[in-house]
């Protein structure tokens, strides 16, 4: 029986863990998992868990990923559950390999960053390029923006607001969302050096995928744009198809930042890993985004969970759990369209991806 949208959707980290192992068993799919150092609010040992339809030694690989930003995985993991129960037919020499949770630690503990308060999609850095530096506004912020205090009210929104009117709206959501390298106790943190999670996962790309003649990995995350809409953006100087026919063949708009139309670009992003992974591999990146709430909702979500994070809080803190409704919405509604333009999205990129 084919189950509704909405009922992939699981309700913890340890629960969808367990959903997408025992559907990747009945789906035939080979299974790896990656294991971490990290532990859960339980003390349960955390994963990334892969699981690959198809040849071990394809040449066209359709590559999906969820949960980079912890929290925002409880969508995508709900996307890759609906596609094993009905995935989509692999060709010989062809493969699906599916990313289970990139960041369990967030996922577990309802964070968006990870044990070491790093967001891991500003974590790629590539070779050579310094792990320091901050936008010159983000310096100015970062007492907004991280508050040596617990969550409480204390007029951010206002604050936010003046700035915002001072310096422009594009202007600040550029500095905070680029990505910053000297606020350890931030947001938007990228790291001191690669993460482990990162490393594992760059390790696992390089020894099973190394056949690979063309790869389209999507990574899903939500948060962003219109609630249940979806943005689909390319990562900037990654892909190797142009982005009006990428575009025609996936049937959906693509935001191109090479075209400056990307809401704000970011350091150390994942897609740029892609090519000196997978050298001999055309690749092309795209990163899905499911919308939930206004930007300005999410950012007072992170601020406040960060100050809970900071003051030892757990999974039940109401800042957390404004997070996870901030990431993964309780309704029905949104969450059976975030499954349907999920699915649609890796059905659609699968049969791209064979015929090439």
């Amino acid at each position: 029986m084919t189950l509704e949208p909405e009922s992939f959707f699981s309700p913890d980290y340890a629960a969808a863990r367990g959903r997408f192992l025992a559907a990747a068993r009945a789906a035939g799919a080979t299974l790896e998992s990656l294991p971490l150092a990290a532990t859960g609010p339980g003390g349960e040992k955390l994963g990334i868990d892969v699981a690959r339809l198809g040849s071990p030694e394809a040449t066209r690989v359709l590559l999906h990923t969820s949960g980079l930003h912890g929290v925002e995985g409880f969508a995508g993991s709900a996307v890759q559950l609906a596609a094993l129960e009905r995935a989509p037919a692999v060709p010989a020499g062809g493969a699906i390999v599916l990313v289970h949770a990139l960041n369990p630690y967030g996922m577990a503990w309802l964070r968006r960053a990870n044990e070491n308060n790093v967001d891991l999609n500003r974590n790629f850095l590539a070779p050579g390029e310094r792990w320091a530096g901050a936008p010159a506004l983000y310096s100015r912020l970062d007492p907004l923006l991280n508050p040596p205090t617990p969550p409480g009210p204390d007029r951010f929104r206002w604050r936010l607001a003046a700035i915002a009117l001072r310096h422009g709206p594009r202007a600040l959501k550029q500095a905070i969302a680029e990505g910053q390298y000297e606020f350890p106790r931030g947001l938007f943190f990228g790291g001191r050096t690669l993460e482990p999670g990162p490393r594992l996962y760059l390790d696992f790309l390089r020894a099973n995928l190394e056949r690979a003649e063309y790869l389209l990995a999507i990574d899903l995350h939500t948060g962003l744009g219109p609630r249940a809409g979806e943005t689909l953006i390319l990562e900037a100087g990654v892909g190797t198809t142009p982005a009006d026919k990428l575009e025609r063949g996936l049937g959906g708009h693509l935001v191109d930042p090479a075209a400056g139309r990307a809401p704000y670009r970011i350091r150390g992003g994942m897609g740029g890993a892609l090519p000196a992974a997978l050298p001999r591999a055309r690749s092309d990146f795209l990163l899905q985004e499911i919308g939930t709430c206004p930007a300005r909702t999410v950012l007072a979500a992170l601020r406040e969970e960060n100050r809970c994070h900071h003051h030892g809080g757990r999974p039940t803190h109401p800042a957390k759990q404004a997070l996870l409704e901030a990431f993964r919405p309780s309704s029905p509604k949104w969450r059976r369209q975030a499954v349907e333009k999920g699915t649609r999205l890796l059905h659609a990129a699968a049969a791209w991806t064979f015929s090439r």
